[in-house]
């Protein structure tokens, strides 16, 4: 790699670690939400900087449709702009923490103390297109076509099923005890 590429992996490193931080430092679902996917498509990239072109546009096709459905689920079931509620992100700290450490422990430890095998053959000549197939089999032209088709009905399902947002109920005065539409709290019409 050259100096260039070096730099922008480890800005991609940088940037990676800091939004995983920032998963369980913001303070609304919505935040913790954005800051996962700018984690894992800086990875996504980081793997397209190593010639993965798979994985990384695997890994990055993933993420954002992982945080569509995300958010789709959020305003579904919360009923408003998650952004806007301040909750913790981090349940059970003290255990989560000692679970973090232990797992990483454990992985550590074996990936530095367990005999590694020695290669038998030699790699495929195209290791991108013998990982797509060992992973996708024949499916893999479906699986690119209904990716977008699924994205596209999970945004059309979003716009329908919530016609009016709760910026159309309250206006701006969102603590406005009763909402000044012909629609009271809980109707659906």
């Amino acid at each position: 790699m050259s100096v260039v590429l070096d730099g922008v992996f480890w800005l991609l490193a940088v940037v990676s670690v800091a939004s995983g931080i920032a998963v369980f430092r913001v303070d609304s679902m919505a935040r913790a939400t954005y800051a996962l996917a700018v984690s894992f498509v800086a990875v996504g990239a980081m793997l397209l900087l190593l010639n993965l072109e798979y994985i990384g546009v695997i890994t990055i096709l993933m993420m954002v449709m992982e945080m569509a459905i995300m958010g789709i689920f959020m305003i579904m079931f919360m009923g408003m702009n998650p952004a806007l509620m301040p909750m913790s992100m981090v349940h059970n700290k003290v255990g989560s923490l000692v679970l973090a450490v232990g797992v990483f422990v454990v992985l550590a430890g074996g990936a530095l103390l367990i005999d590694w095998p020695d290669r038998r053959g030699a790699p495929a000549g195209d290791l991108t297109r013998s990982l797509g197939e060992a992973i996708m089999g024949s499916k893999m032209l479906v699986m690119l076509t209904v990716s977008p088709l699924l994205f596209a009905t999970l945004v059309a399902a979003l716009v329908l099923a919530n016609p009016r947002g709760r910026y159309d109920r309250f206006g701006d005065d969102l603590r406005a005890g009763t909402p000044s539409g012909p629609a009271r709290e809980g109707d659906d019409s």
